[in-house]
């Protein structure tokens, strides 16, 4: 039974999680995603999906990149 880094929880079904070689143990998806999921650098929102990259910058969207100052970035169709 592991303990959630995020919440807490001690839970039966936790999983791990490895990332840059350090074990993270997490109760539910949602831990895990507020824990190590990187953050729009203009909006703030966690970006679960595949997101945009600007220079080091993660984006959200294609609106907040160029919100940002990026310029011409689409998202894919």
């Amino acid at each position: 039974m592991g303990t959630c880094v995020t919440c807490g929880n001690r839970y039966e079904d936790s999983f791990q999680v490895i990332k840059d070689g350090t074990e993270y143990t997490f109760d539910c998806f949602e831990c895990a995603i507020h824990k190590l999921a990187p953050e729009c650098a203009a909006c703030g929102t966690r970006i679960i999906g595949h997101g945009v990259q600007h220079g080091q910058a993660l984006y959200c969207c294609a609106h907040c990149a160029n919100g940002a100052g990026a310029g011409g970035i689409v998202d894919h169709d």
